[in-house]
Parts: C-alpha cells; structure tokens; sequence
C-alpha cells in the first residue's frame, strides 16, 4: 500500500481547535481496543510504532472481543460512505483523521466537520450518566465503546 502524503504543520499532540478536546490519544485507544482490532492493520508504517507496541489488533477480520467493552459498535466502512461520513483525504473515517489530525496535518475545513461531528457523538455521554450507577462499566456498553471511538473515556463517569 502505498504511503499517505500529506503536510503537518502543527506538533505532535499540540496545537489543537479549542473546541475540540479528546480525552484520549490514538496510541491509547489502540492500546484499550477500538474498532475490533481491524482498522489499522494495514496502514501501520503511516504512524509511530510505538502506537502498536500494545494495540489490540486483528488484521484477519473485526473481533469485537478485541473492544475495550467486548461488544460491536461499529458500522462497516460501506455505511460511513453511503452517509457521506468520509472524507476523499481519509477513507478510513473519522479515526484515520484523527490520528493524522493528532499527528499535525491541518485541513481547515475537514477539521472542521470533523470536529462537529465530535462534538455532536457527547449526546451520548448523557445517556450513560442519566442511566448507569458511577463506576458501572457494564451499562450500555455498547455506547461506551461509541464513545471510546471518538476518544471519549466513559470509563470515568
């Protein structure tokens, strides 16, 4: 496969829009288990190693048991696409910008959708505390690996 060309003009993990503030970085969602271990496999040598040293992986197929809560929460890319969620830039989604977002490349506008679309996925987050006891990392699981995806950690809720 070949190398993704693009500019990074910001540091690494710095620089951010003020609107947007993921609770977890790329390596740390890898390493809790995201999207049933499939979705980096094949475009590691784009991003530091030191991101799959303990990444939860399955370059076979999707395993939701890879997921930091077991379960599927994820839709096939060919939904992402058919809802328009996909950028020509990044055709893996909103992950894949990311990690490249996280990484420095700037795209004034994609940056922007994107992080509107962040922002909109916290609707959740009140669903979690609206009905599940502190601590109870069993309710609504599958929100919470929702959640997890767009770097949000309900895991301290």
């Amino acid at each position: 496969m070949q190398r993704a060309r693009y500019v990074l003009t910001e540091p690494i993990g710095r620089n951010f829009d003020p609107r947007f503030k993921p609770e977890l970085s790329p390596k740390q969602l890898l390493e809790l288990g995201i999207f049933g271990g499939k979705y980096m496999t094949d475009c590691r040598d784009e991003f530091p190693a030191d991101w799959f040293e303990h990444a939860k992986l399955c370059p076979e197929r999707h395993d939701p048991v890879l997921n930091c809560f077991g379960v599927n929460a994820s839709q096939p890319l060919s939904v992402w696409r058919k809802k328009g969620w996909i950028h020509p830039a990044d055709p893996r989604g909103w992950f894949q910008w990311y990690c490249r977002y996280f990484l420095g490349r700037r795209m004034p506008e994609e940056d922007d959708r994107q992080i509107k679309r962040w922002i909109a996925i916290r609707r959740h987050i009140a669903q979690i505390k609206n009905n599940c006891d502190r601590g109870d990392l069993s309710c609504r699981r599958r929100q919470r690996q929702a959640l997890l995806h767009w770097a949000y950690d309900s895991r301290r809720m």
